[in-house]
C-alpha cells in the first residue's frame, strides 16, 4: 500500500485532511514540522507528500518549507511533493515547482480537487516505481545498456535475444544517433563469440584508396609506404564479430570484394596472393535507404541479401513514446556520477521541453545535451535554461501528418499543445490549463491520456 504524508502546523487543517482523506487507498501520516516529517519520510518513504511552506520555527516565511522540500527530494527524488500555499504566495509556489515539487495547491483546501491531485501523483509514482522494477535491471544487465520501454524497443530486445546465439549476418538500420552500434555490441555480448574480439570499422570515415587495406590488410611493399605486412580489421576479428558501420558508404568495387569474402570466408591481403581463412560474424549498419541505393546502383543487391539475413530497424527517438524521460534519467544518473555532480532530476518545465522536442540527432543528441546541462547545473534539478533549447524547440511543430488519420492527427496536435503550454508556464498545471481554456481535472485527464508527466 502507498503512503501519503501530510505536513502542516495547523491543527484544524490536519484534522480536516485526516478525516477527509481517511477512506482513500493509502496509509496516511501526519507531521507538524520539517524535522518530524523527515523522520517519517525516511521511515516509510511516502510516494506523495503535501507540504505547507510556512512551518515552525519560521511560520511567516517559506524557509522551512523549502528546506523540507530539498531534503526530501535529496532522500527520494521520485517522491511527488505537492506544495500547499496561501493565495498571496504564488511566487513561492512557482519557485517550489522549479526546485522539483510535483504541483501546488492554494488554500482554502477543496478536498475534492486535492483528491484528484493526490490520486494522479500516486498513479505516476506507482508507474515510475514499476518502471524501475521492470526496466532498471534488464537495461543494465540483460539488455546490455539498451534502455527503452516502448513497444518497438521491446520488440527489438526480443529480436536481439533470438538472433544473438546464431551466426547469421544482421543489418541494423536507422537514423544517425539511434544506437546502432549499441545494438551490435548487445548481439555480440549475447552470442557464443562474446569472448572473442568485436572489431568496428566505419566504412564512411576512411578514404576510398585506403579502405581495402584497412579491411583486408596488406603485404610489405604492396604500395608506397607499405614497409611491413599488416593485418586488416577482418583478420583481427577472427573468431569474433566484425561490425561494418555505414556500410552504405562502401565503394561499389569494395562491395564486390566484401561479397566474395562473405561467400567464401577467405581473404587476400592487398599485394598478396595467399588465401587466408577467417571465421567472423558480420553485423552491418546503415542510416541510408538501402533499397533506394540498390535502385540507384550504388549498392549491390546480392551484397544486401548476404548482410541482411536479419534486419533490425531502430526507430527515431521522436517515435519512441515515453522513452525520452526514461533515457534522460538514465543518462543523467550516469553523467552526474561521472562528473561528480549532485544532480538528481529535472524541473517540470525541463521535462516538458524534453518531451516536446523532435530530437533530430536522436539519442546521441539527447546524451550530449544532458552532459552540457549537468556541467552547467546550479542546483539538484536540471532547468529548461540549462538544457539550452532556445529557439530550436517548436513544441507545436516538428511532426508529420502525412498518412495519418484525422483521429491520429488530432491526438498529435493535442499532445503538442499540452507540451507547449506546460513548457511555457514552467510545469504549472493551473496556468497551463487556463491558457488552453480547459478545467484542471480535464488537464490531468489529458496529461494521463498522452503519457505526459509533470
Amino acid at each position: 500500500m502507498e503512503h501519503l504524508l501530510i505536513i502542516d502546523d495547523n491543527e484544524d487543517i490536519l484534522t480536516q485532511l485526516k478525516w477527509g482523506l481517511a477512506s482513500e487507498a493509502y496509509t496516511l501520516h501526519l507531521a507538524k514540522s520539517v524535522d518530524q516529517a523527515l523522520e517519517i519520510f525516511r521511515k516509510v518513504s511516502p510516494g506523495v507528500v503535501t507540504l505547507d511552506l510556512g512551518l515552525p520555527p519560521h511560520p511567516d516565511t517559506s524557509e522551512e518549507g523549502f528546506r523540507g522540500l530539498e531534503e526530501m527530494l535529496n532522500i527520494n527524488p521520485s517522491a511527488k511533493i505537492i506544495v500547499v500555499t496561501g493565495n498571496d504566495e504564488r511566487e513561492n509556489a512557482l519557485q517550489a515547482i522549479k526546485l522539483g515539487a510535483f504541483d501546488f495547491f492554494r488554500k482554502p483546501i477543496d478536498l475534492d480537487e486535492l483528491r484528484v491531485i493526490i490520486r494522479r501523483a500516486l498513479h505516476l509514482h506507482a508507474i515510475e516505481r514499476e518502471n524501475v522494477v521492470q526496466q532498471g535491471v534488464p537495461a543494465a544487465e540483460d539488455s546490455c545498456g539498451i534502455v527503452g520501454a516502448c513497444p518497438a524497443m521491446r520488440g527489438i530486445l526480443t529480436l536481439i535475444n533470438k538472433v544473438a546465439p546464431s551466426d547469421v549476418p544482421v543489418l541494423v538500420s536507422g537514423e544517425s544517433g539511434t544506437g546502432k552500434e549499441l545494438v551490435a555490441r548487445a548481439i555480440h555480448a549475447k552470442s557464443p563469440r562474446k569472448n572473442g574480439p568485436m572489431v568496428c570499422i566505419n566504412c564512411g570515415a576512411i578514404p576510398e584508396n585506403l579502405i581495402e587495406a584497412e579491411l583486408f590488410g596488406h603485404q610489405k611493399g604492396a604500395f608506397t609506404g607499405a614497409v611491413a605486412t599488416v593485418q586488416g580489421k577482418v583478420e583481427y576479428a577472427d573468431k569474433g564479430t566484425l561490425f561494418l558501420d555505414e556500410i552504405g558508404e562502401l565503394p561499389v568495387n569494395l562491395q564486390v570484394k566484401l561479397l566474395r569474402f562473405l561467400q567464401e570466408m577467405v581473404i587476400q591481403r592487398v599485394g598478396g596472393r595467399q588465401d587466408i581463412p577467417v571465421n567472423v560474424r558480420i553485423i552491418a549498419a546503415t542510416n541510408i535507404d538501402i533499397n533506394a541505393a540498390i535502385s540507384k546502383g550504388t549498392f549491390r543487391e546480392d551484397l544486401y541479401y548476404r548482410i541482411g539475413v536479419v534486419n533490425i530497424h531502430l526507430p527515431p527517438l521522436r517515435e519512441r513514446d515515453g522513452d525520452v524521460r526514461l533515457l534522460a534519467e538514465h543518462f543523467l544518473e550516469r553523467i552526474a556520477r561521472d562528473l561528480g555532480k549532485s544532480v538528481r532530476g529535472f524541473t517540470p518545465e525541463a521535462l516538458a521541453y524534453l518531451q516536446g522536442y523532435s530530437w533530430p540527432g536522436n539519442i546521441r543528441e539527447l546524451e550530449n545535451k544532458l552532459r552540457r546541462a549537468v556541467l552547467l547545473a546550479d542546483s539538484s534539478r536540471i532547468t529548461a535554461d540549462e538544457l539550452a533549447f532556445g529557439e530550436e524547440v517548436a513544441p507545436v511543430n516538428g511532426f508529420n501528418l502525412v498518412d495519418k488519420t484525422l483521429k491520429e492527427g488530432r491526438a498529435m496536435v493535442e499532445k503538442k499543445m499540452i507540451l507547449a503550454a506546460m513548457a511555457k508556464y514552467e510545469g504549472n498545471i493551473i496556468k497551463a490549463s487556463e491558457a488552453l481554456g480547459i478545467s484542471r481535472p480535464t488537464m490531468y485527464d489529458l496529461l494521463k491520456k498522452h503519457g505526459v508527466e509533470s
